[in-house]
């Protein structure tokens, strides 16, 4: 069977699956007035076709911004909808081997009401400025010169169709309060090109730290120009860690960033893209401590293997609407927080500072990190 076919049919099964089931739970398997039935039915059959032809005008070789706007916040909003559909068609069951009454009917109208706060609360939570997460991290092979470092990571801030050029002044002003020595963005800075996008990402410029800014590709600059945002946030005054490291020295002591690239970089088709670890940490003495820019969890397996103090990572968005968590834990081996794996190596993955397409965060708040680096508890 020719692979665009394969892609099609998967496109429809995927659709209908999507839209078939929440319209069966809220209008089809509930008695509701004719009338309401045929208005029903006809937005999900439009949602439904415009839904890929929305995606295809934003995100294919047009970059329809408002296509794009449209697209991703109906995505968001059928895949909560068929999730809390889901969850309805089992309590339909519950209410109906208990004999209630008006099962269908009683279940679409708790699925309407949930869908409509739960999607509000999604858009605000998706636009706010990110809320503040301190965590100590003791790495024992730290220097007592490096004790008490102050180390703020922001990621994933996907700056996109959605102008968020005024979100992003108040997120470079939260970190900038923050007084860090070290400050890191952890991959995927925006979904686009740099002329379409700088300035959203201008206030980047801004960032204050005492020791450095670092930055690493996620896998969305493969998805455009990966190159112009590395030299992008070169200009901005951030440390583009392209499988590289830059030693951080204070009170005689020493402690190592090193950046790799996202996988995606290996079939870029871009020259020397992809992650190098060997490559990033080429000349690091072996008893220097390592924090490692690496843009998903999954890559700690490298990490553990090269004996790494601390990985930072994003991605995972924490799963950014739920349930969609469900889904990244196939993916990733941690969705959010402090995690250890091997011997010496701990992992600490953001839930990501922005969002990803859809304009909704449900159950997977964002977040501003502030590390303290300790030598011991």
């Amino acid at each position: 069977m020719p692979r665009i076919l394969v892609r099609v049919l998967t496109l429809i099964a995927v659709l209908a699956l999507l839209f078939g089931v929440p319209w069966w739970t809220v209008v089809g398997a509930p008695e509701l007035p004719a009338a309401l039935e045929y208005l029903g039915t006809i937005l999900f059959a439009v949602s439904a076709l415009a839904l890929p032809a929305c995606m295809v005008l934003g995100h294919g070789p047009w970059q329809r911004d408002l296509a794009a706007k449209i697209g991703d916040l109906a995505l968001g909003l059928i895949w909560l909808l068929f999730s809390l559909s889901v969850l309805g068609n089992v309590l339909r069951l519950v209410l109906a081997l208990s004999g209630v009454d008006g099962a269908a009917e009683i279940v679409s109208g708790v699925i309407v009401a949930s869908f409509v706060a739960l999607a509000a609360y999604g858009m605000v939570e998706a636009r706010r400025v990110p809320r503040l997460k301190e965590l100590d991290v003791v790495l024992p092979r730290l220097g007592a010169g490096l004790d008490g470092l102050r180390f703020a990571i922001i990621t994933d801030t996907h700056f996109g169709p959605l102008n968020r050029t005024r979100w992003s002044e108040k997120v470079v002003e939260v970190v900038n309060e923050l007084d860090a020595d070290v400050v890191a963005h952890a991959g995927d800075l925006a979904d686009g090109s740099v002329a379409k996008r700088e300035g959203q990402v201008a206030p980047l410029g801004k960032v204050r730290a005492k020791l450095g800014k670092f930055y690493i590709t996620g896998n969305h600059e493969y998805f455009g120009e990966a190159q112009a945002w590395l030299d992008h946030m070169r200009d901005l005054g951030w440390e583009p860690l392209h499988n590289r490291h830059v030693p951080v020295r204070q009170g005689g002591d020493t402690l190592v960033f090193a950046g790799i690239d996202d996988p995606t970089g290996a079939a870029s088709g871009l020259p020397g893209h992809g992650p190098d670890l060997p490559a990033a940490l080429d000349g690091v003495a072996a008893n220097t401590p390592v924090v490692l820019l690496a843009h998903q969890p999954k890559q700690v397996k490298q990490a553990v293997e090269a004996g790494i103090d601390l990985q930072i990572s994003g991605h995972t968005h924490g799963g950014q609407i739920w349930p969609f968590h469900l889904l990244v834990r196939f993916d990733q081996p941690v969705l959010a927080g402090l995690s250890r794996h091997g011997e010496r190596t701990q992992l600490y993955t953001s839930r990501g500072t922005g969002f990803w397409g859809p304009p909704l965060r449900v159950f997977a708040p964002s977040e501003i990190t502030l590390l303290t680096l300790r030598k011991r508890v």
